[in-house]
């Protein structure tokens, strides 16, 4: 079983910043991409950001040009920049994997999520 390990929510004005990481927390044989999805109340979970492990990205269309998604391969760690955020991004992030480990099966992991509010 592989964990996913996030950090970095919290409450922020509308406008400010926040930066999100998420590691693998055990060596693993590889990952092929890693990204970060959100779900707000009464919603279904969408993505956010996603990058391969050749560092790829692609973005959903209301974080374009707001959000940048990074990695330090060396550390298994995803990372999530926010900026200019607005009140329609709350809601809990998850960070997802897709991971392959030493016995060469590959599997799809979630994190336990993190809550991120933008408010007033």
């Amino acid at each position: 079983q592989v964990q996913l390990v996030e950090s970095g929510g919290g409450l922020v004005q509308p406008g400010g910043s926040l930066r999100l990481s998420c590691a693998v927390a055990r060596s693993v044989f590889n990952i092929y991409n890693m990204g970060w999805y959100r779900q707000a109340p009464g919603k279904q979970r969408e993505l956010v950001a996603r990058i391969t492990n050749s560092g790829s990205t692609n973005y959903a269309d209301s974080v374009t040009g707001r959000f940048t998604i990074s990695s330090d391969n060396a550390k298994n760690t995803v990372y999530l920049q926010m900026n200019s955020l607005k009140p329609e991004d709350t809601a809990v992030y998850y960070c997802n994997a897709e991971v392959q480990d030493f016995s060469l099966m590959v599997q799809n992991y979630w994190g336990q999520g993190t809550q991120v509010t933008v408010s007033s």
